[in-house]
């Protein structure tokens, strides 16, 4: 039968091949169609807006001038846009449009009734309320002048609001930590405010032929006529049918095929263990891993401290233990490094990892090759620091028009100047280069062949997939941003990065005798179909209120969910994992560190992306959560627990096969401790602190509107404040038992290796 053939390179059917083959470019198809899309409906940017007088109030230009201001000052590092940035302030885009909507209820108020919208009875205001709600959601665009005209209304209070957000950039105290006078340009702030005056009419103006918004209703504000549309509540629904019937499937698969998941080869355990010991020493040039490694350590240690003047900042932002932090180090700086520095220090892990996981694969090193490692890393600690200072004067304004090439460009995730992340992009291929040399060899070796292809496809793709990161640039519309951000956030980390987990974990486990080439190669195509087979299309999911259509909701809600079923599968599969790596006849396994570590990364991959990632994925709830602690809360759990704590089994594998037993005999404790340290200190910041304030934020969502939950109002509450404060003992131990003993792990193993060569 057709079914049963099986490949000419291994046991294994030629099926796996053909799934995970057609689940990419099916997934990829889909994708690419809706990211054209966004092209297409993107909300519209008016030529000019003008009053009922045919004054013009601003025009295209200043909209994108304002965008623009709007990077150039760090304030997505500050607030959001449509629910996307940090959440130290408001939500621009929502307090705009709540201000409209109360200076139209104000309006009409005095008009109906000759008495103040907030004098008026209960029945009053509902009388109001429906009236303004019907005046919001009325698109006064002509597509065929490329003109929006405005209200008198709407054009005082785009006259008000530019005084508004004056004042909001004055006092650090009231606005999350800002520089003092962080804008006072009267021109930017025009422009700012035309900026945001577009984001908050594209929320609440119908979108032509439809009955909701260009943002499907984002964000919900009743008095602007901002509700869930019937489209969230029956994508939502479907989404729990595609979750459901892809969890039977899986697991009816999983427990009808015994092959499936980690076990053992056909040798005894004891072969297998002899296999492990037999593991050749580390090279020279796999050792110069080491110093990656231990580089990563440091920056990850900064970048915790950097994350506890973050969350300061948000229980206490205008004062820090007396000091005026903000002056100097300001919120939004903090912000952007903590984002940063967790990229730096989890791609460079990552770097030093393939490099010697790469030695491992080959018999054989290319001339070379160390040298050109140590310009690699060269090349990585100028790019860090240089991006992370530039990004420090740009928002002090010390690099004028330079801001956008060596400073910050103000994206969310990618603030790193344009010129950085260009050399970035080359030092990834580099990287790429360096892995191909060292490995192209055994491509003639039809054992070894297929495992050094998904090595070399895992690797390729991340520099590939940080290429969309230059399709773009600070004038270009925000949705078209927008879109493009998500192909490096979401498939970057969540797809790329979990391809290359799994590969580099099932080349460990295969060299190290642990598993059968067969068991690691059905690992990684497993891994490819279950997890790319949601997580493409599952892309979209971001887009839901960006300005794009409810086609994207009703593709990206489905295949979401099914991102969760790999999830649940690595769970389950956890005991033959535990099985795997344990040791014979009690003698401790040599890994067992690393695959401690391994193990965490299971765990909350179930945890943070699988149930708190689905918890806020669904249209229903993530119209209400979306930028709230309930995003931080799987952030934080999906980032750490699952890409950094691979991050760190990669360090200790490294620093274990690098230096020697009597050293890892010194070693191994401040591993453990940084082992339950990190665990223990990540746990409790979600237990004490983002997962409860999240659910009360949620709840402020539901009853009082979007821009009130992310208004300072709210957050400066003494609930709030208190959460925020309770996150201080998950961080102490986090840093303290987790993130300085591995730091000190690695610098000391780092330093063996010079005073053995001494």
């Amino acid at each position: 039968m057709a079914m049963a053939r099986v490949s000419a390179e291994s046991g294994l059917s030629s099926w796996w091949k053909v799934a995970a083959i057609v689940t990419m470019m099916f997934g990829f198809s889909v994708l690419i169609g809706l990211t054209a899309e966004a092209y297409r409906k993107a909300p519209p940017i008016p030529g000019k807006v003008m009053d009922p007088l045919g004054s013009v109030l601003f025009t295209s230009e200043d909209v994108a001038a304002g965008q623009q201001v709007f990077l150039k000052y760090g304030l997505m590092a500050n607030g959001t846009i449509w629910g996307h940035g940090a959440y130290l302030g408001p939500d621009f885009s929502a307090q705009y449009l709540h201000n409209w909507a109360l200076d139209a209820a104000e309006q009409a108020a005095r008009a109906r009734f000759l008495r103040p919208y907030a004098e008026l009875t209960s029945e009053q205001r509902a009388e109001i309320d429906g009236g303004v709600a019907r005046t919001m959601k009325h698109n006064g665009y002509d597509a065929a002048s490329g003109t929006l005209r405005f209200s008198a209304v709407d054009a005082a209070s785009f006259a008000r609001q530019i005084d508004y957000w004056a004042a909001y950039f004055v006092t650090p105290a009231l606005n999350g930590g800002l520089a003092p006078k962080t804008i006072i340009d009267p021109r930017e702030l025009r422009q700012l405010t035309a900026f945001f005056a577009w984001t908050a009419w594209a929320s609440t103006a119908q979108r032509p032929g439809e009955p909701h918004s260009y943002t499907n209703n984002f964000p919900y504000d009743p008095l602007a006529g901002n509700v869930l549309t019937s489209g969230a509540v029956i994508y939502s629904a479907i989404s729990l049918v595609f979750l459901l019937a892809g969890t039977a499937i899986v697991l009816l698969a999983y427990g009808r095929f015994n092959q499936l998941g980690w076990h053992r080869p056909e040798q005894s355990s004891t072969q297998a263990m002899a296999a492990v010991s037999a593991l050749a020493p580390a090279t020279p040039t796999q050792q110069a891993a080491l110093k990656f490694m231990t580089v990563a350590a440091l920056l990850f240690v900064v970048q915790t401290l950097v994350g506890g003047g973050v969350a300061h900042y948000r229980a206490e932002p205008g004062d820090f233990y007396g000091i005026d932090l903000a002056s100097f180090l300001p919120s939004n700086l903090l912000r952007i490094w903590h984002v940063q520095l967790a990229i730096f220090w989890i791609a460079t892990s990552y770097v030093g990892g393939a490099l010697f996981v790469a030695g491992m694969l080959s018999r054989s090193e290319p001339p070379g090759q160390r040298p050109a490692i140590h310009l690699l890393f060269v090349a990585i600690v100028i790019v860090a620091v240089g991006s992370l200072l530039g990004e420090w004067a740009g928002l002090l304004q010390w690099l004028g028009d330079a801001w956008w090439w060596i400073g910050n460009q103000g994206w969310e995730y990618l603030e790193i100047g344009r010129a950085w992340q260009i050399l970035l992009a080359i030092g990834l291929v580099f990287w790429f280069v360096l892995l191909w040399r060292n490995v192209k060899g055994e491509l003639a070796n039809p054992l070894r062949r297929p495992l050094v292809v998904f090595f070399l496809i895992a690797t390729a793709a991340i520099p590939v997939f940080y290429l969309p990161a230059l399709f773009y640039d600070g004038a270009t519309h925000f949705t078209i941003v927008d879109t493009w951000r998500f192909w490096i956030i979401h498939l970057w980390v969540e797809g790329f990065f979990e391809l290359f987990v799994t590969v580099v974990v099932g080349i460990v486990f295969y060299e190290l005798g642990l598993v059968g080439r067969d068991t690691a190669l059905r690992a990684i195509y497993l891994d490819v179909v279950l997890v790319f087979g949601g997580g493409l299309i599952g892309t979209g999911h971001h887009w839901y209120f960006n300005g794009q259509t409810e086609t994207n909701m009703a593709l990206s809600a489905a295949f979401s969910a099914l991102e969760v079923v790999p999830l649940t599968i690595i769970t389950l599969d956890a005991w033959h994992f535990v099985t795997v790596t344990r040791g014979e006849g009690g003698k401790s396994f040599r890994h067992k560190w690393t695959f401690y570590f391994l193990m965490a990364v299971g765990f909350w991959n179930f945890t943070g992306a699988g149930v708190f990632g689905f918890l806020i994925n669904m249209p229903i709830v993530s119209y209400f959560e979306t930028g709230t602690n309930l995003t931080a809360n799987h952030g934080h759990a999906a980032m750490m627990g699952v890409f950094g704590m691979l991050a760190v089994a990669l360090m200790t594998f490294v620093l274990r096969e690098s230096t020697s037993e009597v050293t890892w005999t010194h070693l191994e404790r401040f591993i453990r401790c940084g082992f339950w340290g990190l665990n223990a200190g990540l746990a409790m910041m979600l237990l004490l602190s983002l997962f409860p304030s999240g659910i009360l934020q949620l709840q402020d969502v539901v009853q009082n509107g979007y821009w009130h939950a992310r208004s300072l109002a709210y957050t400066s509450g003494a609930l709030h404040r208190l959460l925020e404060w309770l996150r201080m003992p998950g961080d102490v131990v986090f840093i303290v038992l987790g993130a300085i003993p591995i730091a000190i792990a690695m610098c000391l193993g780092y330093l063996s290796l010079w005073t053995r060569r001494a």
